[in-house]
């Protein structure tokens, strides 16, 4: 798919109407509104000042570019003459890329959580020329109905409300950030930091929300959520607590098995609708990708479950494939929408969600010839469909799932598991080839640096669990587009976006932390020291940009923007992890690489100054609690000693990463690494191969065990607590 291919809007018809100003614009999601009646403005001075000249109100909308509901809202509304007709008379009219400017986005859907108890996209906010909010939701359709106002019905209110009653808006909105400037901070409580206990609190609340027979944590709808998976990992890693197991591996096993996995492409979707993880929302986010790979490799450590090693291959490969720019990084997304088969050859197709993915049963029977039965029984596949759609988009199709085991499919057939396991894979590659056949959905070709941050650390931990250079090669190729391509070798600054040639927008912290974070696992991974420089330079910069030692956390955008009201830090771990929990991780990790003293108070201060947070609300910083398990956990050295091409040094390496260690730190010294730990490390140059052999260490605050040279040696030292 070409990046013009990218740009267009699932259902538009660019070239029946005139541009806006967004055919300037880079992103995805603004091209997508570059021909819509409404006269849109970017984020930027020439809306601002023209809402300040002509006294009227501004209407934000912000989306991103595989937002399912956005496209809903723009076909609806954004294209119909009147109701762009009346926007354009009576507001400023801004569309923001919330991918490519998370520091706004943040604000105001602080703002929408708080006046409407709920958020997401699209989301609306009307502004003062000010930029203050007095009036914000989500999705709005053209007409009232179910008790909501509808999109034009409540413009023109909006609109009377601004001509007689301005000052009160004016009033309200400028409290509301008020608000918002006091509820974004973190005050540090005082450096009393937390106690093992806090973290068993932790485990507990995952428990109560727990669904034991499904998986995941709470109903419907259902979001995979990998830093909760993380830090009930981490737990049961330090504390052998069963449950906290259970917890994770159910639930990363029902989330693989059901339909929210591509079972023919690999990948996740980014959320179940349903409490099954069945029917998903289809669009799939690199962000998801990247941490849900790091969740399945560790998983795999536990457990070595193949389920567990399949799963995560096939998210790997899905990436490489699919997400993969010829620069070096990866892409944004692919979209929830695209043209069902059916109407490939029209003019105009309307685009429908999961089009790409689901199939009749008519379909499969085509495609899959004689292995349709054992394909249709092992994916749940049914005459009339398998998909509850209150919206009519899926019915009479089937969203694949694993309904069955191979075993039983065998029965049901009468034939060996040998024979069924044959045709369950003929009938899948047949069925994917004819799927590769169909339109793909829209793909969101921009680069973002936090976003490769996430894919370098999940192809880094996969490589490693899966001892797959391959997946080395790819995040250290994405790790050099972003050292080369997204900072700025003057100042060591990030930038966030790549898109067609042009580097822009300043980096947030996320962008930092989460890259800082991805090299650190490609250290491991590869064990060439540059990765540790690199993360080392990052979070100087990082750390100079956005730390405030006031309260020992960090900002989640830099300052000086003033078209930003309010410099947040962020506290929640979401679908993407809040940049101070990785930050303080990334410290953690320095700091035993480096000897850094400050780096290990930093992280130590950081998560003392989450402590109210952690004790009170546990569930809503889960990645915080994963940082914070490192604290309360062994902190072993595992130096192995050895050249890194010899046949012994690689058994002890493949050793060391076969077991989940998450607080350790595996080193692999040389002659040619050598230097770089007699300088940063010297504890560590110091240890040597034994009788010509290469020789392992495991050391706990520095004072290191017995050399030991085979791998049965050293699994046996790393099995003891």
């Amino acid at each position: 798919m070409t990046p013009s291919d990218s740009a267009s809007h699932p259902g538009s018809h660019p070239a029946s109407r005139p541009a806006n100003r967004l055919i300037k614009e880079k992103s995805p999601y603004l091209l997508q509104h570059a021909h819509n009646p409404v006269d849109w403005y970017p984020w930027g001075a020439e809306a601002f000042e023209k809402a300040r000249n002509e006294d009227k109100p501004i209407f934000l909308s912000i989306g991103y570019s595989t937002c399912h509901w956005c496209h809903v809202m723009e076909r609806e509304s954004f294209e119909n003459n009147e109701i762009a007709a009346f926007m354009n008379e009576h507001f400023v009219c801004i569309k923001i890329d919330r991918e490519e400017r998370p520091d706004v986005d943040r604000v105001y859907m602080a703002y929408v959580q708080a006046v409407s108890g709920g958020g997401g996209w699209p989301m609306s906010v009307w502004l003062t020329p000010e930029l203050e909010p007095f009036f914000g939701g989500t999705y709005y359709a053209p007409v009232s109905k179910f008790g909501r106002p509808g999109f034009l019905e409540l413009l023109n209110g909006i609109d009377r409300a601004w001509k007689e009653k301005k000052s009160d808006l004016k009033k309200a909105a400028a409290g509301a950030v008020e608000m918002l400037k006091k509820e974004s901070q973190i005050e540090s409580s005082g450096g009393g930091g937390i106690d093992a206990a806090a973290l068993e609190h932790g485990a507990l609340a995952f428990a109560r929300a727990y669904d034991e027979k499904l998986g995941g944590f709470g109903g419907a709808p259902k979001f995979p959520r990998p830093s909760s998976l993380q830090f009930l990992l981490r737990y049961h890693s330090r504390t052998g607590d069963s449950q906290a197991l259970e917890m994770a591996a159910h639930t990363l096993r029902a989330m693989a098995n059901g339909g929210m996995y591509d079972q023919l492409g690999g990948g996740f979707h980014r959320y179940s609708v349903d409490a099954r993880w069945h029917v998903p929302h289809f669009e799939k986010m690199l962000y998801d990708q990247g941490q849900l790979a790091a969740a399945y490799a560790d998983a795999y450590l536990i457990s070595k479950d193949p389920a567990f090693e399949r799963t995560l291959r096939g998210i790997c490969d899905y990436v490489l494939r699919d997400l993969s720019a010829p620069e070096g990084g990866f892409y944004s997304a692919e979209d929830a929408d695209s043209v069902p088969p059916e109407s490939a050859g029209e003019a105009h197709p309307e685009k429908r969600e999961g089009a790409f993915y689901v199939f009749t049963e008519k379909e499969i029977q085509q495609f899959a010839g004689d292995a349709a039965a054992a394909f249709s029984y092992r994916f749940g596949a049914e005459t009339d469909g398998n998909a509850y759609d209150p919206h009519g988009e899926l019915t009479g199709r089937n969203v694949l799932f694993i309904a069955r085991d191979e075993s039983e499919v065998a029965r049901r057939l009468a034939i060996s598991p040998a024979d069924a396991i044959a045709k369950i894979q003929i009938a899948r590659d047949r069925v994917l080839a004819e799927r590769n056949k169909r339109p793909r959905p829209h793909l969101d070709d921009k680069i973002l640096a936090a976003w490769n941050g996430l894919m370098i650390s999940g192809l880094a931990k996969a490589a490693a669990a899966l001892d797959e250079p391959r997946y080395a090669r790819a995040a250290a190729r994405a790790a050099d587009f972003v050292m080369e391509r997204l900072r700025d070798p003057k100042t060591g600054e990030l930038r966030r976006r790549f898109r067609d040639g042009e580097t822009a927008l300043r980096g947030q912290c996320d962008d930092y932390a989460d890259n800082i974070q991805g090299f650190l696992d490609l250290y491991q991974a590869t064990f060439d020291p540059k990765w540790i420089d690199a993360a080392r330079a990052l979070a100087a910069a990082q750390d100079r940009i956005f730390y405030e030692p006031k309260n020992g956390l960090w900002y989640s955008s830099p300052e000086g923007d003033t078209t930003v009201l309010v410099r947040m830090i962020e506290d929640y771990d979401g679908a993407e992890p809040a940049p101070s929990s990785v930050a303080a991780r990334n410290a953690l990790r320095l700091a035993a690489l480096t000897d850094d003293e400050t780096l290990q108070k930093r992280a130590e201060g950081a998560i003392a100054a989450f402590a109210a947070r952690i004790t009170q609300i546990p569930e809503a910083v889960p990645q915080m609690l994963a940082t914070a398990e490192w604290l309360f956990d062994k902190n072993a050295h595992v130096v192995i000693a050895g050249e890194p091409g010899d046949a012994d040094t690689q058994a002890l390496v493949r050793a060391a990463r076969s077991r989940f260690l998450p607080s350790a730190t595996i080193l692999q010294i040389g002659a040619a690494s050598r230097p770089w730990f007699e300088k940063n490390l010297p504890f560590a140059a110091n240890l040597k191969p034994v009788g010509g052999k290469a020789a392992a260490y495991v050391c706990v605050h520095r004072a290191c065990r017995l050399p030991v040279t085979t791998p049965e040696e050293l699994l046996k030292l790393l099995e003891q607590k």
